[in-house]
């Protein structure tokens, strides 16, 4: 179980659920943050200070998008699908709305419903910026969480990984090539590298592409470029990225939203396509055209 950090939004939902699980002999599984953030003690069907990985059936997530990516990192590379019940303002990824939280319960806890693999992208570095692109071999679809951690200062994202200049520092110098070869250099705030399922996020704030799921590749979009001839990228799901920080200053790497490091001045980072890492419970008949109208033509309504 994850849920977001307003408890009190999800505390009705929790005990409806607590009560749905006991009656089914399912045992809900909560880490010490979520108990202590909850006010949970152990108890029949309540495992708490749970902090493993083996023997998880199925990750339920009360919370919005940042939470379920929360969750979709933790079981990257395993075959633990995410069940989502929407508590944010988006809800991209959530599995049901909360008007549909009586008959979600029931789905997740009797495993009514289809999985959807997602792909990621995964970064190495900072590192020696000029032959970071023969540092580590390609990984296969659905690689597993050991390969995905495998290369140094590897990061995994779902979404995007985002490198921008800090706060009160001067404009970024970007340089970034692909499959080995220089494809430009842009004075801009910074990048954006999405997924499929992130193309609908930063990158699309960006004015880049939407992506639609299931299609392999990934998108390269610009934050404020100083350029009149910087456009966004679609990349093919094999060619490697290298992301050259040009700048005097160093730059900051937010992975799926959450600061996760820094480029310093004259390094560089590498990122790769690798397809079929998070897997997400999604209704029968649910579709990403049927998300991206109901999510973003409700906002534009």
């Amino acid at each position: 179980m994850l849920t977001h950090r307003h408890p009190e939004e999800t505390a009705d939902t929790l005990r409806t659920l607590e009560g749905e699980a006991r009656a089914a002999g399912v045992t809900l599984c909560f880490d010490a943050e979520e108990a202590r953030k909850l006010g949970l003690e152990a108890c029949e069907g309540i495992e708490i200070d749970a902090e493993r990985e083996e023997g998880v059936e199925l990750c339920i997530v009360l919370g919005g998008d940042g939470t379920i990516l929360r969750a979709l990192q933790r079981y990257a590379g395993t075959d633990v699908p995410v069940f989502s019940i929407n508590f944010g303002e988006i809800g991209f990824l959530a599995t049901i709305e909360p008007s549909e939280i009586e008959d979600g319960i029931r789905r997740a806890l009797t495993k009514d419903f289809e999985l959807l693999r997602l792909p990621a992208i995964v970064t190495e570095g900072p590192s020696d910026g000029r032959l970071i692109a023969d540092a580590a071999p390609a990984l296969p679809p659905g690689a597993r969480r050991e390969q995905l951690f495998a290369a140094p200062g590897a990061r995994i994202a779902i979404n995007d990984i985002a490198v921008h200049r800090k706060v009160g520092e001067r404009v970024a110098e970007i340089a970034y090539g692909l499959a080995g070869e220089t494809v430009g250099s842009v004075r801009c705030d910074g990048l954006v590298v999405a997924t499929p399922a992130g193309s609908t996020g930063y990158n699309l704030a960006n004015g880049g592409p939407v992506m639609a799921w299931g299609v392999e590749g990934f998108v390269v979009s610009f934050i404020a470029p100083h350029s009149l001839t910087a456009r966004a990228l679609v990349v093919a799901p094999g060619d490697r990225l290298e992301i050259h920080n040009r700048s005097r200053d160093a730059l900051e790497i937010a992975v799926d939203g959450r600061p996760a490091g820094e480029i310093p001045s004259g390094e560089a980072v590498a990122a790769r396509f690798v397809d079929a890492i998070g897997t997400i419970a999604q209704l029968p008949g649910s579709s990403f055209y049927r998300r991206l109208r109901e999510k973003f033509g409700r906002l534009a309504s």
